[in-house]
Protein backbone atom coordinates (compact mmCIF):
# COMPACT_ATOMS: atom_id res chain seq x y z
CA UNK A 1 0.00 0.00 0.00
CA UNK A 2 1.75 3.09 -0.76
CA UNK A 3 0.59 6.75 0.49
CA UNK A 4 -2.13 7.59 -2.08
CA UNK A 5 -4.14 4.44 -1.12
CA UNK A 6 -3.02 5.30 2.35
CA UNK A 7 -4.83 8.85 1.69
CA UNK A 8 -7.87 7.57 0.41
CA UNK A 9 -8.33 4.82 2.92
CA UNK A 10 -7.95 7.78 5.62
CA UNK A 11 -10.29 9.57 3.55
CA UNK A 12 -12.69 6.77 3.77
CA UNK A 13 -12.18 6.64 7.33
CA UNK A 14 -13.40 10.12 7.92
CA UNK A 15 -16.58 9.63 6.38
CA UNK A 16 -17.17 6.92 8.34
CA UNK A 17 -16.17 8.55 11.62
CA UNK A 18 -18.96 11.02 10.49
CA UNK A 19 -21.52 8.84 10.21
CA UNK A 20 -20.47 7.35 13.74
CA UNK A 21 -20.63 10.68 14.71
CA UNK A 22 -24.11 11.03 13.89
CA UNK A 23 -25.54 7.73 15.25
CA UNK A 24 -23.49 8.33 18.55
CA UNK A 25 -25.42 12.18 19.04
CA UNK A 26 -28.82 10.10 18.19
CA UNK A 27 -27.28 7.77 20.78
CA UNK A 28 -27.23 9.80 23.66
CA UNK A 29 -30.18 12.20 22.67
CA UNK A 30 -32.40 8.45 22.79
CA UNK A 31 -30.51 8.01 25.58
CA UNK A 32 -31.32 11.65 27.53
CA UNK A 33 -35.41 11.01 26.16
CA UNK A 34 -35.36 7.83 28.19
CA UNK A 35 -34.59 8.96 30.90
CA UNK A 36 -37.03 11.84 30.70
CA UNK A 37 -40.01 9.35 29.71
CA UNK A 38 -38.61 6.79 32.91
CA UNK A 39 -38.99 9.71 35.27
CA UNK A 40 -42.56 10.88 33.64
CA UNK A 41 -43.70 7.08 33.81
CA UNK A 42 -42.77 6.80 37.46
CA UNK A 43 -44.52 10.35 38.13
CA UNK A 44 -47.51 8.97 36.73
CA UNK A 45 -47.48 5.33 38.38
CA UNK A 46 -47.31 7.45 41.81
CA UNK A 47 -50.38 9.85 40.84
CA UNK A 48 -52.75 6.40 40.17
CA UNK A 49 -51.25 5.00 42.94
CA UNK A 50 -52.16 7.60 45.06
CA UNK A 51 -56.13 8.39 43.27
CA UNK A 52 -56.74 4.71 43.74
CA UNK A 53 -55.94 4.74 47.20
CA UNK A 54 -57.94 7.51 47.74
CA UNK A 55 -60.79 5.66 46.26
CA UNK A 56 -60.21 2.31 48.00
CA UNK A 57 -60.43 3.95 51.10
CA UNK A 58 -63.35 6.05 50.57
CA UNK A 59 -64.79 2.52 49.38
CA UNK A 60 -63.94 1.13 52.76
CA UNK A 61 -65.81 4.00 54.11
CA UNK A 62 -68.88 3.10 52.74
CA UNK A 63 -68.51 -0.07 53.77
CA UNK A 64 -68.49 1.08 57.76
CA UNK A 65 -71.14 3.17 57.33
CA UNK A 66 -73.62 -0.14 55.84
CA UNK A 67 -73.82 0.42 52.62
CA UNK A 68 -74.64 -2.49 50.87
CA UNK A 69 -72.58 -3.24 47.82
CA UNK A 70 -74.70 -3.33 44.55
CA UNK A 71 -73.44 -4.09 41.23
CA UNK A 72 -71.50 -0.18 40.75
CA UNK A 73 -69.07 -0.94 43.92
CA UNK A 74 -68.54 -4.75 42.77
CA UNK A 75 -67.51 -3.28 39.42
CA UNK A 76 -65.71 -0.62 40.67
CA UNK A 77 -63.78 -3.25 42.76
CA UNK A 78 -62.66 -5.74 40.35
CA UNK A 79 -61.48 -2.47 37.75
CA UNK A 80 -59.15 -1.12 40.88
CA UNK A 81 -57.62 -4.89 41.27
CA UNK A 82 -57.25 -4.91 37.54
CA UNK A 83 -54.89 -1.71 37.37
CA UNK A 84 -52.86 -2.25 40.10
CA UNK A 85 -52.31 -5.89 38.44
CA UNK A 86 -51.36 -3.65 35.48
CA UNK A 87 -49.48 -0.30 37.17
CA UNK A 88 -47.42 -3.63 38.31
CA UNK A 89 -46.58 -4.81 35.32
CA UNK A 90 -45.49 -1.47 34.00
CA UNK A 91 -43.50 -0.66 37.21
CA UNK A 92 -41.79 -4.12 36.56
CA UNK A 93 -40.35 -2.20 33.27
CA UNK A 94 -38.93 0.64 34.63
CA UNK A 95 -35.66 1.28 36.43
CA UNK A 96 -35.72 0.62 40.66
CA UNK A 97 -34.20 1.59 43.77
CA UNK A 98 -31.52 -0.64 45.28
CA UNK A 99 -31.55 -2.19 48.38
CA UNK A 100 -30.02 -1.04 51.69
CA UNK A 101 -27.73 -4.05 51.14
CA UNK A 102 -26.99 -3.01 47.79
CA UNK A 103 -26.39 0.65 48.53
CA UNK A 104 -23.90 -0.68 51.18
CA UNK A 105 -22.12 -3.44 49.02
CA UNK A 106 -22.58 -1.39 45.77
CA UNK A 107 -23.01 2.51 46.22
CA UNK A 108 -26.22 4.39 44.84
CA UNK A 109 -24.84 2.35 41.48
CA UNK A 110 -28.15 1.39 39.08
CA UNK A 111 -28.21 -1.83 39.29
CA UNK A 112 -31.56 -2.12 36.93
CA UNK A 113 -31.85 -4.68 33.64
CA UNK A 114 -34.70 -3.08 31.36
CA UNK A 115 -33.85 -5.62 28.14
CA UNK A 116 -35.69 -8.56 29.20
CA UNK A 117 -32.85 -11.32 26.75
CA UNK A 118 -30.58 -9.45 29.60
CA UNK A 119 -32.41 -10.09 32.51
CA UNK A 120 -32.77 -13.73 31.42
CA UNK A 121 -29.24 -14.16 30.75
CA UNK A 122 -28.11 -12.72 34.37
CA UNK A 123 -31.02 -15.32 35.98
CA UNK A 124 -29.14 -17.75 33.78
CA UNK A 125 -25.80 -16.84 34.97
CA UNK A 126 -26.63 -16.90 38.20
CA UNK A 127 -28.21 -21.20 38.29
CA UNK A 128 -24.68 -21.52 36.37
CA UNK A 129 -22.95 -20.00 38.94
CA UNK A 130 -24.35 -22.07 41.76
CA UNK A 131 -24.03 -25.23 39.84
CA UNK A 132 -20.48 -24.78 38.98
CA UNK A 133 -19.53 -23.57 42.50
CA UNK A 134 -21.35 -26.49 44.01
CA UNK A 135 -19.32 -28.88 41.57
CA UNK A 136 -15.88 -27.34 42.94
CA UNK A 137 -17.26 -27.73 46.51
CA UNK A 138 -17.91 -31.37 46.23
CA UNK A 139 -14.48 -32.11 44.82
CA UNK A 140 -12.54 -30.12 47.31
CA UNK A 141 -14.25 -31.81 50.04
CA UNK A 142 -13.78 -34.86 49.05
CA UNK A 143 -9.97 -34.09 48.39
CA UNK A 144 -10.01 -33.00 52.45
CA UNK A 145 -11.44 -36.05 53.59
CA UNK A 146 -8.40 -38.05 52.09
CA UNK A 147 -6.00 -35.08 52.79
CA UNK A 148 -5.01 -33.31 56.16
CA UNK A 149 -3.76 -30.48 54.78
CA UNK A 150 -4.10 -26.69 56.36
CA UNK A 151 -4.29 -24.77 52.74
CA UNK A 152 -6.52 -26.95 51.37
CA UNK A 153 -9.31 -26.70 54.17
CA UNK A 154 -8.92 -22.86 54.34
CA UNK A 155 -9.59 -22.95 50.48
CA UNK A 156 -12.56 -24.38 50.48
CA UNK A 157 -13.79 -22.33 53.46
CA UNK A 158 -12.91 -19.41 51.70
CA UNK A 159 -14.30 -20.51 48.58
CA UNK A 160 -17.44 -21.12 51.02
CA UNK A 161 -17.50 -17.66 52.06
CA UNK A 162 -16.76 -16.01 48.82
CA UNK A 163 -19.79 -18.33 46.64
CA UNK A 164 -22.29 -16.94 49.64
CA UNK A 165 -21.12 -13.51 50.01
CA UNK A 166 -21.68 -13.39 45.79
CA UNK A 167 -24.63 -15.19 46.21
CA UNK A 168 -26.31 -12.56 48.41
CA UNK A 169 -25.66 -9.79 45.95
CA UNK A 170 -26.56 -11.33 43.03
CA UNK A 171 -29.86 -12.11 44.45
CA UNK A 172 -30.02 -7.93 45.36
CA UNK A 173 -29.98 -7.91 42.16
CA UNK A 174 -32.33 -10.18 40.66
CA UNK A 175 -34.83 -8.86 43.43
CA UNK A 176 -34.31 -5.28 42.18
CA UNK A 177 -35.22 -7.09 38.61
CA UNK A 178 -38.45 -8.17 39.10
CA UNK A 179 -37.21 -11.95 40.75
CA UNK A 180 -39.91 -13.29 43.63
CA UNK A 181 -37.20 -14.40 45.75
CA UNK A 182 -38.38 -15.30 49.13
CA UNK A 183 -36.57 -13.42 52.05
CA UNK A 184 -36.34 -16.74 54.36
CA UNK A 185 -34.46 -17.91 50.78
CA UNK A 186 -32.29 -14.90 50.97
CA UNK A 187 -31.90 -14.79 55.23
CA UNK A 188 -30.02 -18.51 54.31
CA UNK A 189 -27.71 -17.30 52.08
CA UNK A 190 -26.70 -13.98 54.66
CA UNK A 191 -26.69 -16.88 57.96
CA UNK A 192 -24.25 -19.45 55.43
CA UNK A 193 -22.14 -16.40 54.93
CA UNK A 194 -21.42 -15.34 58.85
CA UNK A 195 -21.08 -19.46 59.11
CA UNK A 196 -18.40 -19.56 56.42
CA UNK A 197 -16.72 -16.53 58.04
CA UNK A 198 -16.66 -18.60 61.77
CA UNK A 199 -15.34 -21.07 60.02
CA UNK A 200 -12.93 -19.61 58.54
CA UNK A 201 -11.18 -18.24 61.58
CA UNK A 202 -11.28 -20.97 63.76
CA UNK A 203 -8.01 -22.36 64.67
CA UNK A 204 -6.58 -25.38 63.88
CA UNK A 205 -7.38 -26.95 67.50
CA UNK A 206 -8.26 -30.18 69.29
CA UNK A 207 -12.04 -29.85 68.58
CA UNK A 208 -11.59 -28.48 65.03
CA UNK A 209 -9.97 -32.07 63.99
CA UNK A 210 -12.79 -33.31 65.89
CA UNK A 211 -15.21 -31.60 63.77
CA UNK A 212 -13.04 -31.80 60.28
CA UNK A 213 -14.30 -35.09 58.88
CA UNK A 214 -17.99 -34.16 59.60
CA UNK A 215 -18.17 -30.96 58.16
CA UNK A 216 -16.31 -32.14 55.22
CA UNK A 217 -19.03 -35.23 54.80
CA UNK A 218 -21.88 -32.10 55.37
CA UNK A 219 -20.37 -30.27 52.30
CA UNK A 220 -19.95 -33.02 49.80
CA UNK A 221 -23.56 -34.64 51.01
CA UNK A 222 -24.89 -30.94 50.19
CA UNK A 223 -23.33 -30.36 47.23
CA UNK A 224 -25.01 -33.59 45.69
CA UNK A 225 -28.21 -32.90 47.27
CA UNK A 226 -28.03 -29.01 45.51
CA UNK A 227 -27.33 -30.84 42.14
CA UNK A 228 -30.34 -33.22 42.44
CA UNK A 229 -32.49 -30.20 43.44
CA UNK A 230 -31.36 -27.89 40.89
CA UNK A 231 -31.68 -30.71 38.31
CA UNK A 232 -35.41 -30.89 39.47
CA UNK A 233 -36.06 -27.45 39.83
CA UNK A 234 -34.68 -26.56 36.68
CA UNK A 235 -36.80 -28.81 34.68
CA UNK A 236 -40.02 -27.90 36.70
CA UNK A 237 -39.26 -24.58 36.30
CA UNK A 238 -38.78 -24.64 32.43
CA UNK A 239 -42.26 -26.36 32.09
CA UNK A 240 -43.71 -23.75 33.95
CA UNK A 241 -42.37 -21.18 32.02
CA UNK A 242 -43.37 -22.37 28.83
CA UNK A 243 -47.07 -23.11 29.72
CA UNK A 244 -46.97 -19.30 31.14
CA UNK A 245 -47.19 -20.05 34.59
CA UNK A 246 -43.39 -18.51 35.88
CA UNK A 247 -42.35 -15.11 35.34
CA UNK A 248 -39.04 -15.47 33.54
CA UNK A 249 -36.89 -13.79 36.74
CA UNK A 250 -38.00 -16.44 38.72
CA UNK A 251 -35.15 -18.71 40.08
CA UNK A 252 -35.30 -22.22 40.68
CA UNK A 253 -36.25 -22.76 43.92
CA UNK A 254 -39.35 -21.01 43.49
CA UNK A 255 -43.17 -22.23 42.49
CA UNK A 256 -44.53 -25.56 43.71
CA UNK A 257 -48.12 -27.18 42.64
CA UNK A 258 -49.36 -29.48 43.31
CA UNK A 259 -48.64 -32.37 39.83
CA UNK A 260 -44.82 -31.48 40.54
CA UNK A 261 -45.66 -33.66 43.81
CA UNK A 262 -44.95 -37.00 42.42
CA UNK A 263 -41.41 -36.23 40.78
CA UNK A 264 -40.50 -34.51 43.68
CA UNK A 265 -40.95 -37.67 45.60
CA UNK A 266 -37.41 -39.03 44.51
CA UNK A 267 -35.70 -36.02 45.86
CA UNK A 268 -37.19 -35.47 49.81
CA UNK A 269 -35.57 -38.36 51.08
CA UNK A 270 -32.14 -36.69 50.24
CA UNK A 271 -33.80 -33.51 51.26
CA UNK A 272 -34.88 -34.73 54.74
CA UNK A 273 -31.57 -36.00 54.90
CA UNK A 274 -29.97 -33.06 54.19
CA UNK A 275 -31.53 -31.51 56.98
CA UNK A 276 -31.43 -34.61 59.51
CA UNK A 277 -27.13 -33.92 58.47
CA UNK A 278 -27.40 -30.65 59.64
CA UNK A 279 -29.27 -30.95 62.45
CA UNK A 280 -26.74 -33.20 63.96
CA UNK A 281 -23.63 -31.11 62.82
CA UNK A 282 -25.47 -28.35 65.17
CA UNK A 283 -25.66 -30.97 68.09
CA UNK A 284 -22.04 -32.25 67.44
CA UNK A 285 -20.85 -28.57 67.64
CA UNK A 286 -22.64 -28.36 70.47
CA UNK A 287 -20.85 -31.25 72.27
CA UNK A 288 -17.65 -30.08 70.96
CA UNK A 289 -18.26 -26.49 72.78
CA UNK A 290 -17.51 -28.56 76.36
CA UNK A 291 -14.32 -29.73 75.31
CA UNK A 292 -11.69 -28.00 76.94
CA UNK A 293 -9.42 -26.19 73.97
CA UNK A 294 -13.00 -25.38 72.56
CA UNK A 295 -12.81 -21.53 71.51
CA UNK A 296 -16.23 -18.65 71.24
CA UNK A 297 -16.42 -19.74 67.19
CA UNK A 298 -17.89 -23.39 68.35
CA UNK A 299 -21.25 -22.75 70.14
CA UNK A 300 -21.45 -19.95 67.82
CA UNK A 301 -21.68 -22.16 64.83
CA UNK A 302 -23.15 -24.39 66.68
CA UNK A 303 -26.65 -21.79 67.24
CA UNK A 304 -25.78 -20.86 63.74
CA UNK A 305 -26.46 -24.35 61.99
CA UNK A 306 -29.48 -24.91 63.88
CA UNK A 307 -31.29 -21.74 62.78
CA UNK A 308 -29.98 -22.88 59.13
CA UNK A 309 -31.97 -26.03 59.92
CA UNK A 310 -35.12 -24.14 61.15
CA UNK A 311 -35.14 -22.29 58.02
CA UNK A 312 -35.09 -25.64 55.90
CA UNK A 313 -37.62 -27.27 57.98
CA UNK A 314 -39.42 -23.74 57.30
CA UNK A 315 -38.39 -24.29 53.64
CA UNK A 316 -40.20 -28.06 53.43
CA UNK A 317 -43.15 -27.27 55.62
CA UNK A 318 -44.14 -24.39 53.26
CA UNK A 319 -43.91 -26.55 49.77
CA UNK A 320 -46.06 -29.23 52.05
CA UNK A 321 -48.49 -26.52 52.48
CA UNK A 322 -48.60 -25.81 49.19
CA UNK A 323 -49.04 -28.46 48.01
CA UNK A 324 -52.23 -29.68 50.53
CA UNK A 325 -53.61 -25.68 49.08
CA UNK A 326 -52.75 -26.50 45.49
CA UNK A 327 -54.61 -29.69 45.67
CA UNK A 328 -57.66 -27.84 47.03
CA UNK A 329 -57.54 -25.43 44.63
CA UNK A 330 -57.13 -27.83 42.11
CA UNK A 331 -60.12 -29.03 43.38
CA UNK A 332 -62.04 -26.06 43.24
CA UNK A 333 -60.90 -25.61 39.60
CA UNK A 334 -62.00 -28.70 38.66
CA UNK A 335 -65.37 -28.27 40.52
CA UNK A 336 -66.08 -25.25 38.37
CA UNK A 337 -65.06 -26.85 35.30
CA UNK A 338 -67.18 -29.72 35.89
CA UNK A 339 -70.21 -27.12 36.61
CA UNK A 340 -69.35 -24.76 33.59
CA UNK A 341 -69.42 -28.10 31.46
CA UNK A 342 -72.75 -29.59 32.86
CA UNK A 343 -74.35 -25.55 32.24
CA UNK A 344 -73.04 -26.31 28.87
CA UNK A 345 -73.96 -29.21 28.12
CA UNK A 346 -77.88 -28.70 29.60
CA UNK A 347 -77.66 -25.99 26.93
CA UNK A 348 -77.13 -27.73 24.15
CA UNK A 349 -79.34 -31.09 25.11
CA UNK A 350 -82.07 -28.46 25.18
CA UNK A 351 -81.22 -26.59 21.41
CA UNK A 352 -80.84 -30.14 19.84
CA UNK A 353 -84.55 -31.08 21.23
CA UNK A 354 -85.83 -27.45 20.39
CA UNK A 355 -84.34 -27.90 16.89
CA UNK A 356 -85.73 -31.48 16.49
CA UNK A 357 -89.26 -30.39 17.87
CA UNK A 358 -89.64 -27.95 14.90
CA UNK A 359 -88.19 -30.37 12.69
CA UNK A 360 -90.89 -33.08 12.97
CA UNK A 361 -93.67 -29.89 13.24
CA UNK A 362 -91.77 -28.78 9.61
Amino acid sequence: MDIEECVKEWEDLAVDYKRLETVNKSYVSKLEEVGELQATCMKEINHQKYRLSIITNALKRLEKKGITKDERIAKLEKEIMKRKAMLHEINATLPKQNSLYLRIILGNVNVSILNKNDKFKYKDEYEKFKLILSAIAFVLAVANLYIDFRPLQLILIFLLVWYYCTLTIRESILKVNGSRIKGWWRLHHFISTAVSGILLIWPQNAPWEEFRHTFMWFIAYISVVQYMQFRYQSGVLYRLKALGARHNMDITIEGFHSWMWRGLSYLLPFLFGGYVFQLYVAYTLYNLSYHPEATWQVPYLAALFLTLHSCNMHTILQTLRKKTHGGLKLRYRLRAIAYRLSNEITVLEQKWRQNKVETKSD
